[in-house]
């Protein structure tokens, strides 16, 4: 691991910068949508829209990133979206930020391409523990990304869309320079490299890839519900403006890196990957039910920390498990169904809860959330159930790590 140890230092770096220009418009987006006089269920799309793109371009990604690298692949994306954060930045009108974001989405489901890099790289044992690195690099974006964004909204809602074009444009000079290939070429000529991606339901042990897709589909969906109205929560129930949701995700964040930067090893060893994401399921069930509950800020941080946690403990092992479940050539496009599918749950959701959204509208603030949220609770909860259905395969299907660098 010692070879390996210092590209997946630098993908870490790669993809806490990404989350930081992600998360920046996070506290933002929902209030920029409102002055161009946006309904919940319009902001709903805007939200959505992103994620219904990555539904088909994550695993196009993924494939591509098995056919030609992974560096090449997740470079373009990063400069797709760089271009999609400056059109958002100069929008004039909603049409023009819906357009942006529909770009932003064809290039930026991107994920899946570091995770496959990761698998490329570590052992079974130690896959789970840097998806969790992963999921940290995201949580310290998601620390800095928002806090950044509510301090510079207070220049104006277009200062951090600007800003994360930057990042991103940073981001592409950093991959150039310092990030090595991770797939040999070697193992991009499979006589398989042109067939459909669906064909990895079947390549991947069948039922149980799907149980995978299918319960890190449910969490997905009842998460975004939450993040995706956050900040109208907020404001509404607590007057919580940009600026100060920019802390309350920053918080969110701090707290997932600690559970899945320091814990997530630990935790996968002591208990195993489908006990870990069984508990974290039914953690985020409990703390997406609390919501409506919280009528103080006390309540709303020990919601927030549930959140953390279980959405951390789940994440990182289902996508550890979906890895196990194929071979070295098959890894992007795995990864890419299982992020489609997460895409699929991040468009759906805040359809769906843009829509409850509208039922809470008459009535008084402290009742305001709670259709959704309750109804996110529930997905979760459908996501638990399937996660008892699931369990650790054999045998791993990549039985050699090839070193970084070794081939391009």
């Amino acid at each position: 691991m010692s070879r390996a140890r210092s590209p997946l230092l630098v993908l870490f770096l790669t993809v806490f910068i990404d989350m930081v220009g992600f998360g920046i418009v996070m506290p933002v987006l929902p209030l920029y949508a409102e002055r161009f006089h946006a309904t919940p269920l319009e902001i709903g799309w805007l939200t959505g829209i992103y994620s219904g793109m990555q539904i088909i371009f994550t695993p196009l990604l993924g494939k591509l990133s098995d056919r030609f690298g992974r560096r090449p692949v997740l470079m373009i994306s990063l400069a797709g979206t760089a271009i999609g954060f400056a059109v958002m930045g100069m929008a004039h009108s909603l049409t023009l930020l819906f357009a942006a974001r529909i770009f932003s989405g064809i290039t930026g489901g991107n994920i899946s391409i570091p995770q496959a890099y990761i698998a490329d790289v570590t052992t079974p044992e130690e896959r789970s523990k840097w998806m969790g690195m992963i999921g940290a690099a995201f949580g310290l974006g998601f620390t800095f990304g928002p806090m950044i964004g509510g301090i510079m909204s207070q220049i104006s809602y277009g200062a951090p869309f600007y800003f994360a074009a930057g990042l991103a444009a940073v981001n592409v000079v950093l991959l150039y320079f310092i990030l090595p290939e991770s797939l040999p070429l070697e193992a991009r000529l499979k006589p398989h490299a042109n067939a459909p991606v669906v064909e990895v339901f079947r390549h991947g042990s069948g039922w149980m890839f799907g149980g995978v897709v299918a319960t890190y589909f449910f969490l997905i969906m009842g998460f975004t519900i939450m993040t995706a109205f956050f900040a109208l929560f907020t404001e509404r129930r607590f007057g919580y403006d940009a600026h100060a949701n920019g802390y309350l995700f920053g918080f969110i964040g701090i707290v997932t890196v600690v559970v899945q930067g320091g814990l997530i090893g630990r935790l996968v060893v002591a208990f195993g990957e489908t006990a870990l994401a069984r508990a974290g399921l039914l953690i985020t069930t409990a703390s997406l039910a609390l919501l409506p509950f919280c009528s103080n800020l006390t309540l709303l941080l020990i919601a927030c920390v549930g959140l953390s946690c279980g959405s951390g403990f789940a994440s990182p092992p289902l996508n550890g498990l979906a890895s196990q479940l194929v071979d070295r050539s098959w890894q992007g496009r795995a990864l890419g169904v299982v992020q489609s599918a997460g895409s699929t749950a991040r468009l759906l959701g805040p359809l769906l809860g843009g829509w409850l959204l509208m039922f809470d509208l008459g009535k008084p603030v402290a009742r305001y959330g709670e259709t959704a949220f309750f109804a996110a609770a529930g997905l979760c909860f459908i996501g638990a159930l399937l996660g008892f259905c699931l369990k650790k395969p054999a045998g791993d299907r990549m039985p050699e790590t090839i070193p970084v660098g070794s081939s391009v």
